[in-house]
Parts: structure tokens; sequence; C-alpha cells
């Protein structure tokens, strides 16, 4: 399961530009400085992508609510869907960490790895194809349902590849890992015909019972008087599970002694899980206590909302300072992207790069689709076309597993959305023509700081062609990139003269330099992008009066 709210991280030598814009030296020009910015996350399902290791399947746990490939029912003729376990671990991960990192990505993030119930849940509503929020018959295989969260789920591990281990492997490949925390709820809890042994309750490192939902509807509950009633709200919460108390002080110490030993393991940042189902003030404290222990660390939430002025309050210092994960723009990417023949224009009204609501929009996660809805539902030439967007536009990009072949592409969850991927589809991912150009431009955002961290500086977005710089004049880099994309079904020659600065400009794909005074040209394949590199210093007046604009403006200022 996944909720939702994020939050911004701001270095202290970044905070002038928040608080006081007419501070910065005058060829100070970036979009971040936030260090996270120069990954590229590839995000993994872990049950759902490789079986490296059978030996951990337990595929005989359960008994009667058998744990291990459970079929959805009332699928089509064809097709699949499964809500027990298939196998995916650290092994299939770490095996394929070059693959992963051969495509450009230098991080992964992988689904929670807290122990999970050893049965399949016997309440709420019965699972079917294509339902929401219908857990009945469902496995914790996808790790949102914790019961102890100091310990590692046995579907993960094998010898000598414990957390701390996998960490330290994927890193050996210059990987880093970036866990997905929860921290609103545990296990479903009630609606059971009766109880079960794991469903609702919660365990400690040293392996004592803290809270008990007991199978009760959460109205019966009674926390003051009775001490395992105390983790959990009363007033209910999403689909059977059991919601913590954010006012009860010793789930926060739970929490934070939970996810710090994980950091200690390893873990190189968090994505945080149905962020908007605590309050800010929970979030503050806990990112306090978590960055008293790792100074800066990263953190990026989940706040299912597609409104910017609602998710933004979690990317302030003062609700704890967290990226988000980026729906509003989400939103405009698979209008644009699905349909051939959109307009590029409707991304730039989600990309608030002047007077929005974040703390700062260049450190936003950005993405397409994920486990929590359809995945995109486009052509090869759409996802080709999205990824040129989000490995040059602003902000931190996410691709979920298989869209570098365009699997399972409009599917839904419990209809397909997080099926098996599987190592044969991963030995054939090249022969995809989506993987090629996507790998192309991954690997020229790793290896190009203006990419990551540049300013933001549009030239054109309509119709089917966006021009835009990215500008990063920053502690002695001096770097500018100009890109062209072209989304149509033909070649197109783009000519740009705005904001051009005069000098050595050279092809980023082929390293073809040319001199470059009022007019830059190049021609553009069918979906396709041209990127061209300055490295040196922007003198044009007019382009640094602008660059100096978007600096003052790309976040709003302080209450």
């Amino acid at each position: 399961m996944t909720r939702s709210i994020p939050r911004l991280r701001w270095l202290a030598f970044a905070l002038p530009v928040a608080f006081a814009p007419t501070a910065l030296a005058a060829d100070d020009f970036y979009g971040t400085t936030e260090p996270f910015a120069k990954e590229a996350v590839y995000f993994v399902l872990t049950d759902r992508f490789v079986n490296g290791d059978p030996t951990n399947d337990h595929r005989d746990q359960g008994g009667a609510h058998r744990t291990f490939d459970l079929p959805v029912p009332g699928a089509p003729e064809g097709e699949s869907d499964n809500v027990g376990y298939m196998g995916g671990d650290f092994k299939g991960i770490v095996d394929n960490a070059g693959y992963i990192r051969g495509l450009g990505f230098t991080s992964v993030w992988v689904t929670p790895i807290v122990d999970n119930p050893d049965q399949a849940f016997t309440g709420g509503e019965a699972v079917t194809w294509g339902g929401m929020f219908t857990d009945r018959g469902k496995t914790g295989y996808h790790g949102y349902w914790g019961i102890n969260f100091y310990k590692l789920d046995e579907h993960l591990p094998s010898e000598r590849l414990d957390f701390a281990g996998f960490t330290r492997a994927m890193k050996d490949q210059q990987l880093d890992v970036v866990l997905d925390i929860v921290a609103n709820h545990g296990s479903p809890a009630y609606s059971m015909p009766k109880m079960q042994p794991q469903y609702g309750k919660l365990w400690d490192k040293d392996g004592k019972l803290v809270a008990d939902h007991q199978n009760l509807d959460p109205g019966k509950l009674d926390p003051r008087r009775k001490r395992l009633h105390a983790f959990y709200n009363t007033g209910g919460g999403l689909a059977q599970l059991s919601d913590f108390n954010e006012n009860n002080p010793q789930v926060l110490e739970y929490l934070v002694g939970a996810y710090g030993q994980w950091i200690d393991q390893g873990a190189a940042a968090f994505r945080v899980d149905t962020i908007a189902w605590m309050p800010h003030a929970f979030w503050k404290r806990f990112a306090d206590r978590i960055r008293e222990k790792k100074p800066g660390f990263f953190m990026f939430g989940e706040n299912f909302d597609y409104d910017a002025a609602s998710i933004a309050g979690h990317t302030w210092e003062r609700n704890g300072g967290y990226s988000v994960l980026d729906f509003p723009l989400k939103a405009r990417l698979t209008e644009v992207f699905e349909k051939p023949g959109s307009d590029f224009a409707e991304l730039g009204k989600a990309l608030y790069l002047e007077d929005g609501p974040y703390a700062n929009p260049y450190d936003l996660m950005t993405f397409y689709d994920n486990h929590d809805m359809a995945r995109m539902d486009a052509r090869d030439e759409g996802f080709i076309d999205a990824h040129n967007w989000l490995f040059t536009a602003r902000g931190i990009p996410v691709i979920y597993y298989g869209s570098e072949t365009g699997f399972m592409r409009g599917r839904a969850e419990h209809a397909g959305n997080r099926n098996y991927f599987g190592q044969e589809r991963i030995d054939a991912a090249p022969q995809s023509p989506i993987f090629a150009p996507l790998q192309r431009i991954a690997q020229l955002r790793r290896d190009t700081p203006a990419l990551q961290r540049g300013l933001q500086l549009n030239v054109r977005l309509k119709g089917d062609q966006a021009v835009f710089y990215r500008v990063l004049q920053h502690n002695g880099i001096h770097q500018t990139a100009l890109v062209m994309l072209n989304k149509a079904d033909k070649a197109s020659r783009i000519s740009v003269s705005d904001h051009l600065q005069q000098g050595e400009w050279r092809d980023a794909f082929t390293g073809r330099k040319q001199r470059v005074r009022n007019r830059l040209e190049a021609e553009v394949p069918a979906h396709g992008v041209r990127v061209f590199l300055l490295d040196a210093p922007i003198t044009r007046e007019d382009t640094r009066a602008r660059l100096a604009e978007l600096m003052e403006r790309k976040a709003p200022k302080p209450d």
C-alpha cells in the first residue's frame, strides 16, 4: 500500500537563495546544490524483479493461507496478475546491477524490506481483477505490511547477502540503494473471520510484542487502558491497515530506531510512503532525528495528489524539508506522451520554475508511472519521448522497472502492473526499441552536471518541440546545455538564437565542435534529442539578467 506527501531539502549554503536572493554571487546560476540531484533512480518492486535465489522462496509458507504464487481470479484469456510472492530478492537485483548501471542509472529504489506476515490476509474485500484496495487473499509480497520494522523479511536475503551485504554489493557496482519506508501504518489489522497470528501486531528489535490490534475495528480499541492498543489510532485508516498514532512518542522512537538501523546498514536515501497520512509536525520531528544521525540525508515522499499547492508543504524546512514525487508533472507527462499530436506546452504548466509553491522545484522526483497507478499507456515512441524529457529537464528522474521495454504498458494494479519481470525479459531488453534511446540519454545525464543541477531557461515549449537551456555556474563549474526535443514522427530542423551565448559549442553525443555566433541550428530526428554543451561562463547580458531572475524567483519567499 502507499500514501503520500513530500519535502525538499536545502543545504545550509543554499538557504540564501530562498531567503535573500540578492546576496547571490553575480556569476552563480544553478537549479540546485542538492547532492542527490546527480542521481537517476530505477524503481524495483523487489519480489517482482528477478528470482536470484529460489532457496528463499518459502513456497510452503502459510498453510491454508499460502503465500507463494496466488493468481488473481477473473483474469481475461491470456492475461495474468498475482498477489502472492513470486521470488524476487536481493540476489536477483545484485545479479543485474550491471544491467541497471549500464542503462545509465545510479540508484535503485527498493520496496520495504521489513518483515511481513507469513500468511495471506483473510479480511477485507476479495481481490478481483483490476480492483483497488481489495486485500482478501493478498500477501505482503510488496513489503508495505510491516510487523517488525527491525527485522529483515525472510524472502529477501541469501547467504552473505543480508541488507548490509546487499548495499555493499550494489555500491561495488556504483549503485546506491534508496529504501522505501513506511511510518503511518503496519499490516492489515481487522475484519478477519478468525484472528491470524501476525496481522495487526508489531514486534520490536528484541522480538517483544509492542502493539496488537486484536482484530478489533479501530473504534473498539482502548489505547488509554490497554497498552497494546496505544500504538494505534481509533479513527480508522486505509484498507483495514493498522494506523499508527502520530501523537504517541513511542511510535516515533520505534520508527527512528528501526530506520536508523537500516541507514547504518547502507541505505543511501529514503522514499517515504504515504507521507500525507501523518502531519507535518510528525515528519519534522522524524527528519530532525534522522539528520541528527546522518546530516544531509535525502528523503522524498509520496503524496498521491495532483495539486502542487497541496504537496509543496512537505518541501519546506519547517515541515522537515522532504523532496516529493512530482505528481502534478506526472499528470502532464502522461497527457503529453500517451497522445500523439499533443502539445509540449502542457508540461510548462507544471514545472513551476518561477513563483511556484515548492522550496525548490529542481529537487523534485519526476516520473510518469509507478506501482500504484496504471503504467503509462504509450507507443514505443511515447516512452522514448518521455525519457528524453525526464533526463534533460528539471528534477530527478525515476523509472519503474520494465519501462525500458514498455512492460505491461497501460496496466493497473491487479491487472498486471506489478507482474514478474524475470531474467529472460532482462536478457531480451536491449532488443526493445525503447531501450537504446533510454540508455543513451540516461548515460548522458549521468555524465553531464548541467543536466543534473542546472537552472532551466525555456526557449520554446510548443507543439512537438521543446527547446531549453540548463545552466550551471557554481563552485568553479561553467557548463550550459542546450536541449532540443522533437516528438514528431518526422525529423525537424530547429534553430535557436534567443539567449544563445557565443562560443565553441560541442555536440554532447558525438563531441563534434562548432563555433557559434548568433544562431545554432540542428536537425533533430523523429522522436529524438540533441544536446549541445558550452563549457564557458555566460556573458550575454540579457541571458544573465534572465538567469538572475530565475534564480530569484525559483522559490517563494517564506511566510
